[in-house]
C-alpha cells in the first residue's frame, strides 16, 4: 500500500512539473487571446494513470501563477483543466478515441469568460471561443493524441508496473 501511495505522488509530481516547465517554455504562446498551451497535450495522461487528474491540475495551477496570470484564471483556468482531466479519465475505457474532447471543451468554454472579466479582453465572447477551442484542438486533440498513441505503443509500461 505504501509504494502505490508513493508511485501515485511521484507520478503527479512529475506530470505536474512537466506540466509547469512546458508551460514556461512555451509561455509567448502558452496565454492570452489566442493560444496553444502545448503542455494541455498532458491532459490525456488521465487514460494510462489517475495520478494525472491532481498532476495536471497542480501543474495548471502553479504554471498559470509563475506565467503572471490574475487570481481569477489561477483558479478558474486550473478548475477547467481538472474537469478536462477528470473527464477524459472517464472516458478512458470505452470511449478512449474521444477522451481529447472534455479539456477542450472545458477550456473553451471557460477560458475566454475569464480573458472577459478577468482581464478585460473586449473581443467578442464566440470569437475567444474559436480562438482558444483552435489552440485546445492543437494542443490536446493533435498532440494529446499525437501523446498517446506514443505511450499506449512504447511506454505505457511507465504507467503500470507502478501498480496504479
Amino acid at each position: 500500500m505504501k509504494n502505490k501511495n508513493v508511485s501515485y505522488l511521484t507520478q503527479a509530481a512529475m506530470i505536474a512539473a512537466i506540466y509547469v516547465v512546458l508551460t514556461a517554455l512555451f509561455a509567448p504562446i502558452s496565454f492570452g487571446e489566442v493560444q496553444i498551451r502545448i503542455a494541455e497535450m498532458l491532459t490525456v495522461l488521465p487514460i494510462f494513470t489517475p495520478a494525472a487528474i491532481p498532476g495536471l491540475f497542480v501543474g495548471c495551477l502553479i504554471g498559470n501563477i509563475l506565467g503572471g496570470a490574475v487570481l481569477p484564471d489561477i483558479i478558474c483556468g486550473s478548475l477547467a483543466t481538472l474537469a478536462g482531466a477528470v473527464g477524459t479519465y472517464a472516458m478512458r475505457n470505452h470511449f478512449q478515441k474521444l477522451a481529447v474532447l472534455p479539456p477542450i471543451l472545458a477550456n473553451t468554454l471557460v477560458v475566454p469568460f475569464v480573458l472577459r472579466f478577468a482581464y478585460g479582453v473586449l473581443l467578442p465572447i464566440p470569437f475567444l471561443m474559436a480562438t482558444i477551442g483552435i489552440g485546445e484542438i492543437i494542443s490536446c486533440g493533435v498532440l494529446g493524441s499525437i501523446l498517446a498513441v506514443v505511450l499506449k505503443k512504447y511506454n505505457r509500461r511507465i504507467f503500470l508496473t507502478s501498480g496504479i
